[in-house]
């Protein structure tokens, strides 16, 4: 059960798989991977004709998938909703929103500590000032949801990621240097995967060892398959509508 202003700390997590990328579509992923690689310093790895990752330290954090008939979100309504959004942790905000807008990004609003931005393809970011870690050296995922609560038991249970904090204002799970947080939305719209009318924006690559034995549990767990891949992937609906594949 969920409290105002508890956190709670549970190491004791197995997984089903681990988290591998967090997935963005885009009709230009050559353009926004690069975007992405000049404001965080990352560097490209796979570079396939509709397929590009960027890595940092040696770890795949970001891919980008090419979607021909992806519609840009519209920060803040539900009408095109953002689904997923990214935040990176900064020493010198104003110097880093100067370079985002500098490469392409539009300023969207201003928070106390944070700015949020579109990226070239439409998808709010967040730059957030933070002085415990080092500039862009890890990744917090933000996914919607109309509950936190549930939707971050859940994906703890699939990734093995420890739930770190559970409030009325975020959920979250965390391991190493990435993190996924899981915010409350108001008359939350799901999106409904593979309807270009409402995309899915973002997916989870959830990485497995037995393709057969993950889908059985997470389907136990409340998932909804939506399509088999070529054998290497299936694709599947969170509680909350969200597409994560896993993949071997």
């Amino acid at each position: 059960m969920k409290s105002g202003s508890r956190a709670r700390h549970d190491d004791r997590v197995t997984g089903i798989g681990r988290l591998g990328v967090v997935v963005f579509d885009a009709a230009d992923i050559e353009a926004l991977a690069a975007f992405y690689a000049a404001l965080t310093g990352w560097t490209c790895g796979r570079h396939d004709p509709g397929w590009i990752t960027l890595e940092n330290a040696g770890e795949s954090f970001v891919a980008f998938q090419r979607a021909p008939d992806h519609v840009p979100p519209r920060w803040p309504g539900q009408d095109h909703p953002q689904q997923f959004h990214l935040d990176f942790g900064v020493d010198d905000l104003a110097a880093a929103v100067e370079t985002a807008l500098g490469l392409g990004a539009s300023r969207l609003a201003d928070g106390p500590h944070h700015v949020t931005l579109a990226d070239p393809a439409g998808h709010p970011f967040d730059l957030a000032y933070t002085s415990r870690f080092a500039p862009m050296s890890t990744l917090w995922i933000h996914i919607d949801a109309p509950e936190t609560s549930a939707l971050g038991a859940f994906y703890s249970q699939v990734l093995g990621m420890p739930i770190t904090h559970d409030t009325e204002v975020a959920t979250a799970i965390a391991d190493g240097a990435k993190s996924v947080v899981f915010q409350p939305v108001e008359d939350y719209t799901p999106p409904r995967w593979p309807d270009p009318a409402y995309p899915q924006q973002a997916h989870l690559d959830v990485h497995v060892a037995d393709l057969d034995a993950a889908q059985h549990q997470v389907l136990a767990l409340g998932a909804t398959p939506l399509a088999d891949g070529d054998g290497t992937f299936r694709v599947f609906a969170d509680p909350a509508g969200h597409p994560f594949c896993l993949v071997l």
